[in-house]
């Protein structure tokens, strides 16, 4: 759960990972912001991003 937020946050793994192990995140997306997290380890600490600096390293990284 987020420490700003009061209700468990709903995981889920992208749809171009398989499930044969490996390298994979996790996103949780709130009204404010996009957690990530190891889906290996998850209840190791995860990261949060404001969701425009997300949207923003989206399109970075698709090259858009």
């Amino acid at each position: 759960m987020s420490a700003a937020e009061s209700v468990p946050l709903a995981w889920f793994k992208s749809s171009y990972s398989g499930n044969e192990g490996g390298e994979c995140l996790e996103a949780a997306v709130t009204p404010g912001a996009v957690h990530i997290r190891d889906s290996k380890v998850p209840a190791r600490a995860q990261l949060a991003f404001p969701r425009s600096e997300w949207a923003a390293f989206v399109r970075f990284a698709v090259g858009r």
